[in-house]
């Protein structure tokens, strides 16, 4: 009789080998394709292209563990970027803690789904704790609530969900949940920052609102929302028969840092009847900061705050939440189902996180905030965020100071955007040679209409010397490509 394959872990010793054989010989893969501290080993897409194009992708026969492992050491290992090397800060794209990476395995190999609580019972309980720490953590109040989410799309795209609900039900009357939009849909205005994410737009087209809906704010000199003219933009298009009903501030641009003033558009808000929803993706770890934490303003009078863990708390991809000041706002996601969330049951205490999220199957991604907490506490999580903040705080000013280079604004968190100073294509040109052959991995974007190189700043092992050392780096690039 032919040998059972072994598909899970399970309760026989031999099942039980087979996973840690397997775990094991994987993480020694890992270990051992570790061999500098370079970000990126510099190979191109046609390289990549074709050493994935030399094994037939779905066999017809699988060629089991071993064999499967050697094809990962030799064509995938290599090729990967190294987020905890000192030389890759090109994103928002953070290491991951090892009690996270630790979180992960536990996550995956019982695979809970966090729709339903006889689906994932000491997991929503987890959630259920870690979401009312985060609402402590942002001063949110007694009624707050929130969910886990993949990140700060879904959860700008939930918090701007809730808003346009919010507002058709209490000043336009129609129950959008039941009846659709109003008629006058396409008067709806939302704001934010000129440089905020795309996911304002995406959101808005999603909801059936456009991308017109989308007001961009112009900034001041340091990227941040403009108040005055967001206070005249609101002004203008009531007299123009426009329905303003939502602000969002920015906690964190995506390249510079900026922090939009959520206390003088809280204001604004309340005099409008609008909603505040703060997209902190970025800017959220900040809170943890004992140091720079008054930077971000009051977030607790937001209505809506986006929180992402795989940015500023070093967690891994994916993990975000979505919190809400006032807990009847998530009504807008709630459907019961008959197979899912019973309504007797929820009577009971059974808790369905299903009725807040915009996702049924949902990962237990709140085990990797609750490890994380715990081993870090306050303190520690207070070290990492002062340690890439200061870090920032000291390139901007060494580059302040460096005749070759400009900084387009100060960071306000741990984005430092600057160039050299030569030619848009120079600048451009510096960032790939970096990229392919000296396993260096730094971002690009656009100030003012000129090219610059950005760093962003999210790993507490750099130190001001290396960082130092990566800028006459990029000097004596920049010197050699003019010749």
């Amino acid at each position: 009789m032919p040998k059972a394959p072994f598909y899970f872990l399970g309760n026989s010793e031999a099942e039980k080998e087979n996973y840690k054989h397997v775990l094991t010989s994987t993480i020694d893969a890992i270990i051992n394709s570790i061999n500098d501290d370079g970000a990126y080993a510099g190979a191109s897409v046609s390289d990549l292209q074709k050493t994935l194009s030399e094994i037939e992708m779905l066999p017809k026969q699988g060629i089991g563990w071993e064999a499967m492992l050697a094809e990962v050491k030799q064509r995938i290992l290599p090729h990967f970027l190294k987020t905890w090397s000192p030389n890759y800060m090109a994103h928002l794209h953070s290491p991951a803690l090892v009690e996270a990476i630790a979180s992960e395995l536990i996550i995956a190999t019982f695979n809970q789904s966090m729709d339903s609580w006889d689906q994932s019972p000491i997991a929503t309980e987890v959630e259920v704790e870690v979401i009312n720490r985060l609402c402590k953590l942002y001063n949110l109040g007694s009624n707050a609530d929130g969910v886990f989410t993949s990140g700060g799309s879904q959860s700008n795209l939930s918090g701007i969900t809730m808003a346009r609900d919010w507002y058709c039900n209490t000043v336009l009357h129609q129950d959008v949940k039941k009846d659709g939009l109003p008629s006058s849909y396409n008067k709806l205005r939302l704001y934010t920052n000129e440089v905020s994410h795309f996911s304002m737009e995406k959101s808005a087209h999603l909801l059936g609102l456009g991308y017109n809906a989308v007001r961009k704010v112009p900034i001041d000199d340091n990227c941040r929302m403009d108040i005055k003219a967001l206070e005249a933009m609101i002004t203008e298009d009531k007299k123009s028969g426009l329905l303003p009903f939502c602000v969002v501030a920015t906690i964190g641009t995506t390249d510079y840092g900026s922090i939009d003033n959520v206390n003088q558009i809280r204001t604004l808000c309340d005099a409008h009847g609008m909603y505040l929803h703060a997209d902190a993706a970025y800017g959220s770890g900040v809170q943890l900061s004992e140091t720079y934490r008054s930077r971000l303003g009051n977030l607790g009078l937001c209505d809506s705050i986006t929180v992402d863990f795989h940015k500023m708390f070093l967690l891994p991809i994916s993990c975000g939440a979505v919190l809400v000041k006032n807990k009847e706002n998530f009504s807008v996601f709630t459907l019961h189902a008959d197979y899912l969330n019973r309504e007797e049951d929820e009577a009971e205490g059974y808790t369905n996180l299903v009725g807040k999220s915009l996702q049924t199957t949902r990962r237990f991604d709140a085990l990797k905030v609750w490890m994380a907490f715990q081993q870090r506490g306050e303190d520690g999580f207070s070290q990492i965020i002062d340690t890439c903040m200061g870090n920032a705080t000291y390139l901007a000013e060494y580059l302040s100071n460096h005749p070759n280079f400009t900084i387009a604004v100060q960071p306000e968190i741990s984005s430092v955007v600057f160039r050299y100073n030569g030619s848009c294509e120079l600048n451009k040109k510096i960032r790939k040679e970096l990229l392919h052959h000296h396993q260096v991995v730094i971002g690009q974007t656009v100030y003012k209409e000129k090219t610059y190189l950005k760093f962003t700043l999210l790993n507490p092992n750099l130190t001001k010397e290396h960082l130092t050392a990566l800028i006459d780096l990029i000097e004596s690039i920049a010197k050699q490509l003019e010749k």
